[in-house]
């Protein structure tokens, strides 16, 4: 054998990797399976989540004001709904204080309202939960004398409607047929008893009616659960009213509880917005129904309500009604837009929105212009009380002013914003936490403005800051005006030299007050909130402007020679 064969190494058999590679084949696999499998039973799940949005525990029905039973059966719903008593104090208002004083902020606003129940007590706006409480202990209300009207918005009132349109009618109005059918002709009717009401007299026929929840006199939210608020105090508390300004708190002007109490006040709560049979939107509120169908009636477009557009091109064969016509979207907008609008809510009148020329200011400007109360008497709001002038004063038109704005226009809702959609496992559910997007920017603006935060509320700031500046430019002018007009009254203006005058102040102060009483500081539309406010420095000084040429003795004929255009600027003369 030779030497290089005795050198070489033996070689050793190769083990075998086939096994090996077969486990982590079948381990792989079977991660895979169990994988697939997991998504399998989650998609199914989720499906079936999709398919059963929710399990209806309890029965809600017609009288179901309170909210406690929804959120058995719809919780993810409830529990941002309840959270309305937290919000956050922002520059829209916010936080579960007390909030603040508008009329001490902004001492104008005292001279804008003047003579009107503004002037006592005006605040700053917080969360839906304290709607029913912060109005029954406002001093407009403890102090001065309001309409039953006012709860067309600030409480869950609709029951009351039907039982008072019932009872009109000699019909039963036992808690078991109101339950049953909403019946509109009922609440019609209901409607327009309550709107002829004082405020305390309305306010206990709320707890007249069954709220749904027999025996429980603990709300979830503030206000309305016993009489013993200032705005209702027990009879015996009472003392005997004096006077036209003293809002009295005995029997006659509060109104002695019913001995039948049978339910709680509530603020607006699920039913104002909900089919209790089907958890569909609705549209509740007589006041939107009624203004709805006379803005479709006229000729003012609209294309951000595509279903008022469709019904004008049909036969019109019957009103426009939203509950029949309007899309889910549509309705999405229509049900803060029955509560969060301008109307008149005064006594000599049921409560109207008045959309019959448009939802523009000037439109509104117009109805009012050419309304008659039913004694005849032209329509105003109240008497100014530094000037005399028969003015208008503005509530919250929020549903007006966005209707103008490029939200509108692009079909995004109020409740895309103020009660965008979140996912609650496989549902997307809206959230009832009713707030400023701010406090919610992911989810309210970033779905559609792919933009950092920052920018975002940059931007609301920038478009709010210009407005609120605006504002308090056209306030300086508005009490120049008033200032102007006593000087002249004073100085022998008779008064139908002032006449003109009197139409100027109106314009001036209504167009101050339409932006100044809109939450959303001009976001909502920023051009037509500084067109607006615009409008109202130029009708203040026009007027500032008449008052003091009645002051100023005339003034005579001027000598000035009038100097020709030479079309270049001429030579410096030696």
């Amino acid at each position: 054998m030779s030497s290089a064969a005795a050198k070489t190494p033996a070689t050793k058999p190769k083990r075998s990797r086939g096994p090996l590679l077969l486990a982590l084949l079948a381990a792989v696999v079977a991660l895979a399976t169990v994988g697939v499998a997991a998504l399998l039973i989650s998609i199914f799940e989720h499906k079936q989540e999709g398919r059963t949005p929710f399990v209806r525990l309890v029965d809600v029905k017609e009288t179901s004001t309170d909210p406690v039973p929804w959120g058995i059966n719809w919780p993810s719903q409830f529990d941002s709904y309840r959270r309305t008593v937290d919000d956050e104090e922002t520059e829209r208002g916010g936080s579960s204080a007390m909030p603040a004083s508008k009329l001490d902020e902004h001492p104008w606003l005292k001279r804008l309202y003047a003579g009107y129940a503004f002037s006592i007590d005006y605040r700053e706006a917080r969360g839906h939960a304290y709607m029913l409480y912060d109005q029954e202990v406002t001093d407009r209300v403890t102090q001065r004398p309001q309409s039953g009207a006012c709860l067309h918005c600030h409480a869950s009132i609709i029951p009351t409607y039907r039982r008072l349109g019932l009872e009109a009618e000699g019909k039963e109005a036992d808690a078991e047929t109101l339950a049953n059918d909403f019946n509109w002709p009922a609440v019609m009717e209901g409607f327009k008893l309550a709107s002829a009401m004082e405020y305390s007299a309305a306010h206990n026929e709320l707890l007249k009616t069954p709220d749904g929840t027999p025996g429980e006199k603990n709300p979830l939210f503030p206000g309305g659960n016993t009489p013993n608020t200032p705005a209702n105090p027990p009879a015996s508390e009472g003392k005997p009213s004096d006077g036209e300004d003293d809002v009295g708190t005995g029997e006659e002007a509060a109104g002695k509880v019913d001995e039948h109490h049978l339910g709680d006040a509530h603020p607006v709560a699920c039913i104002d917005c909900h089919d209790p049979k089907t958890m569909e939107l609705r549209i509740t509120r007589p006041g939107f129904i009624n203004g709805i169908a006379a803005l479709a009636e006229s000729d003012d477009p609209v294309p951000h309500m595509p279903s008022v557009e469709r019904w004008r091109k049909g036969n019109r064969q019957r009103p426009y009604d939203p509950n029949v016509d309007a899309s889910r979207q549509e309705k999405r907008s229509f049900v803060c837009g029955q509560c969060h609008v301008e109307y008149y809510c005064g006594p000599k009148e049921t409560l109207f929105f008045p959309w019959q020329n448009g939802l523009k200011i000037e439109q509104i400007e117009k109805t009012y212009d050419g309304h008659k109360f039913p004694d005849g008497e032209p329509f105003y709001d109240f008497v100014h009380g530094e000037t005399g002038a028969h003015v208008y004063k503005a509530q919250h038109p929020e549903f007006e002013m966005w209707s103008q704005g490029i939200h509108a226009r692009s079909g995004v809702s109020c409740a895309d914003c103020h009660m965008p959609y979140q996912r609650e496992g496989a549902m997307k559910v809206s959230s009832h936490w009713v707030r400023s997007p701010l406090l919610n920017t992911n989810n309210a603006c970033q779905t559609c403005h792919n933009v950092p935060e920052e920018e975002l509320r940059d931007k609301v700031a920038t478009i709010q800051g210009r407005t609120t500046a605006q504002i308090e430019r056209a306030a300086v002018a508005l009490t120049d005006m008033l200032d102007a007009i006593r000087d002249a009254e004073a100085a022998g203006a008779t008064e139908e030299e002032l006449g003109l005058i009197f139409e100027l102040q109106k314009k001036a102060a209504w167009r101050l007050d339409f932006v100044s009483s809109e939450n959303s500081k001009g976001f909502h539309a920023d051009q037509e909130a500084m067109r607006i406010l615009g409008e109202s420095i130029d009708y203040s000084r026009q007027a500032e402007a008449a008052a003091l040429r009645l002051r100023a003795p005339k003034a005579p004929e001027s000598t000035r020679e009038v100097v020709p255009v030479e079309g270049v600027t001429p030579a410096r003369k030696n």
